[in-house]
């Protein structure tokens, strides 16, 4: 029998997040808390397993609604700032814990020792820093997490390759705009897909809204979940109303069992 992951949605917005600072469009205004979106990242559970998808810079605000006591590690989509900004925030784990194990691209891995070489350093640490676990990841080459095989995903945000990840029946993909047939037979047969679905006019490196319907209905999935959104998609309950029966809106700090 497959491990049961818990999922929590700990950011499902776009990189300004929703509201964006100053905006007086109505999304930004709305009252409802399904509209009010952190910048996307997910917590991935198993038994006392827990696993972030990216690590924007609202992580600790992420964790401080969604209290974890342990992390074990932290998978990297790709190096854009709204997807690593908040690594940073893993010292009180490294404190009690030791070095966090984190899992990425070696683009990935250069671009945030680049930006965070303090947290990287080999000598002449600053006390107080953060350390890291580098595991390199390949999009060729499954890897294991406390038993659970993890299969990485190549996709195209406009010209840089990303990651996503697919754990068990569970795929997670966001920053996407093209993927190809080979990796498309990764995610195949999945019954929980997330995806991207940043707006309703055509964008250049993130599927728009009728992009990423057809998308989930190439894939099939019982259940598809859109994230990274902005807030010219619209209201979430408007939203909500006008698309398939097995298509939601995600929104911050749902939780869903896979």
């Amino acid at each position: 029998m497959a491990e049961r992951l818990q999922i929590t949605f700990l950011g499902t917005g776009t990189s300004q997040g929703i509201p964006i600072l100053g905006s007086t469009h109505p999304v930004c205004l709305s009252d409802d808390s399904k509209d009010r979106r952190l910048r996307v990242s997910v917590l991935v559970q198993w038994q006392e397993h827990n696993y972030i998808i990216d690590c924007g810079p609202d992580f600790r605000q992420q964790l401080l609604k969604n209290p974890i006591e342990n992390l074990d590690g932290i998978l990297f989509t790709h190096e854009h700032a709204d997807h690593t900004a908040g690594i940073d925030d893993i010292r009180p784990f490294f404190f009690r814990q030791g070095d966090i194990s984190i899992y990425a691209h070696k683009r990935v891995v250069q671009a945030l020792k680049q930006r965070f070489d303090y947290i990287f350093a080999d000598e002449d640490r600053y006390p107080g820093a953060p350390a890291v676990a580098i595991n390199l990841v390949d999009k060729d080459e499954p890897f294991h997490l406390n038993g659970l095989e993890i299969t990485p995903i190549e996709a195209w945000h406009n010209r840089l390759p990303v990651l996503g990840y697919r754990i068990n029946d569970f795929v997670y993909l966001t920053d996407v705009k093209r993927v190809e047939p080979m990796e498309m037979e990764k995610i195949k047969g999945c019954k929980v897909l997330v995806v991207n679905a940043l707006r309703l006019e055509p964008h250049h490196s993130h599927f728009n809204l009728e992009e990423a319907i057809a998308f989930a209905k190439v894939i099939n999935a019982e259940r598809t979940y859109f994230t990274h959104i902005s807030h010219l998609l619209g209201f979430h309950e408007k939203v909500q109303e006008e698309l398939p029966e097995t298509i939601f809106l995600a929104y911050d700090n749902l939780k869903i069992t896979v």
